[in-house]
């Protein structure tokens, strides 16, 4: 042997194997993901320098409004609620998909057979031949996926998984602000229908008073009219308020996966609005990338859908597949394997695009597109939550303020009626002043209880903008329709 054929020999002993290495491994096309880099503000806008900065307390936040009753909704809408059941459903689907993914990067194999009667054709003497005939094989495939479409198909499917996952945080952050916010304007609601009726009833007596006051003669018709009027009207408030107050509770019912008055005699009882505890740690306006449910699900999206860049790209290249197969046939079914044909085949397959008008190529370009519109929502997501904060905050801050003037100005009011009254008992005063009294009275103290529904309600959105949600283990394996009977068995005619 020359040294020649023997450097021959060594380059070939060499390079097949680093050849083999790399039809197994493969590489990838198309741009890798990489976590975006979005400029936010260093502190909310109402931070001040003196404070240090706290982080916010998100974990079962609706607990501070110290109501035994919310907490059980809570964990009932949780475990009950629709909307969450098909966000679960999805995950099961997302979980399936990267499974299916996942396996076309293995091998293929399927196992055939068969059993046939034949006759042969008659030869020129006239006679033929019957015999039988078994074959049994089995077929194996394995794409190598040199350049990676199979691997980024993967990668976008366990980033959908991980989109999924998100979704449902954010389905739960939804449902648990609703429930609280619904179950705040509830029993605000049966807060006022009762100062309503009390309010009217304080009227009934002005007017009773006036009535007696109009047969001693210190009074006219006018105003015992007057007085009646003005104790119907309040008492027409109460319909309206009864009204809301039901499509509140049919809301909480239905949230929690319930017909719509399921919830009309447990929540009967009339208990106070809820008050949280104030003021709340807001921390960093950063903190919202890693605790907003929908932002994290945005940036899923976006690192899903630049992988699926990659997978278009492969689509451009070469591919390979190793196929083979192996039969056996045999005129007796215990010959086969033994006194029987045996044929294989074995060898790569290669397939290259040549010409396909451009489409490939605007694959890539549509995908390239698709990524720089989730990429777009990212933003607009990020954009939003900090909104979202702002805005709940500055609310929550503002109507503190606006509810210590309120409390302010219905104490004050409900102390003219009172003194309005023991006037006109004694005939110091006249009864329009008593009626103007009263009713600012009433219309004082019911500013004053929305006021307070809309600290509730404002302290629900701003711990809903922050990314609180609910913390707690949720099962999303169980399917909801469990098949019975799903097996093979007999087709029936009628369904």
């Amino acid at each position: 042997m020359t040294g020649f054929e023997r450097g021959l020999r060594t380059a070939k002993g060499l390079l097949l194997p680093a050849f083999t290495a790399f039809l197994l491994s493969g590489c990838v096309v198309g741009p890798d993901y990489r976590m975006p880099l979005l400029a936010v503000p260093a502190a909310w806008s109402d931070w001040k320098a003196t404070k240090p900065v706290k982080p916010a307390q998100l974990s079962q936040w609706w607990l501070k409004l110290r109501d035994p009753e919310l907490n059980t909704l809570v964990e009932e809408a949780v475990a009950g609620n629709l909307d969450v059941a098909t966000a679960k459903a999805k995950i099961r689907e997302a979980r399936a998909s990267y499974r299916q993914s996942a396996g076309t990067l293995l091998p293929s194999a399927d196992g055939s057979g068969s059993a046939t009667r034949n006759k042969s054709a008659a030869t020129t003497s006239g006679s033929n031949a019957i015999y039988s005939e078994y074959q049994v094989g089995f077929d194996a495939s394995w794409e190598l996926d040199l350049f990676g479409a199979n691997h980024r198909a993967v990668e976008a499917a366990r980033y959908g998984l991980d989109a999924s996952q998100e979704s449902l945080r954010s389905t739960l952050l939804t449902l648990v602000g609703d429930v609280a916010s619904n179950y705040v304007q509830a029993r605000g609601y049966q807060t006022r229908i009762a100062l309503a009726r009390r309010s009217a009833a304080s009227q009934r007596q002005t007017a009773e008073l006036t009535r007696t006051m109009a047969l001693a003669g210190t009074a006219t018709a006018a105003d015992v009219a007057k007085a009646m009027g003005q104790a119907s009207g309040t008492e027409a408030d109460v319909p309206t308020l009864e009204a809301s107050y039901a499509e509140a509770v049919h809301r909480l019912s239905v949230l929690t996966g319930r017909p719509p008055a399921a919830l009309t005699q447990r929540l009967k009882r009339a208990k106070p609005i809820p008050a949280p505890r104030l003021p709340i740690p807001t921390g960093i306006p950063a903190d919202i990338l890693l605790t907003r449910p929908d932002v994290r699900m945005a940036e899923r999206q976006y690192a899903q859908s630049t992988a699926k860049i990659g997978q278009a790209e492969a689509a451009r290249y070469p591919s390979v597949s190793l196929t083979g197969d192996i039969s056996t046939t045999s005129l007796k079914l215990g010959d086969l394997g033994k006194n029987s044909t045996i044929a294989w085949s074995f060898g790569p397959t290669l397939s290259v695009p040549l010409f396909n008008g451009g489409q490939l190529q605007a694959a890539v370009d549509v995908a390239k597109a698709q990524r720089d519109q989730y990429f777009v929502a990212y933003k607009a997501s990020v954009l939003t939550a900090l909104e979202d904060v702002e805005n709940a905050t500055v609310s929550l801050s503002q109507e503190r303020i606006r509810n210590g003037k309120l409390a302010s100005s219905a104490k004050s009011y409900a102390d003219a009626a009172q003194l309005e009254r023991t006037l006109y008992k004694a005939g110091e005063a006249n009864l329009l002043d008593v009626l103007d009294a009263e009713r600012s009275a009433y219309s004082a103290e019911d500013s004053l209880l929305q006021s307070r529904v809309s600290i509730a309600t404002d302290y629900v959105a701003l711990n809903k903008a922050l990314g609180g949600g609910w913390d707690g283990t949720i099962d999303s394996a169980k399917p909801e329709v469990v098949d019975v009977g799903a097996g093979p068995r007999l087709a029936s005619s009628t369904q």
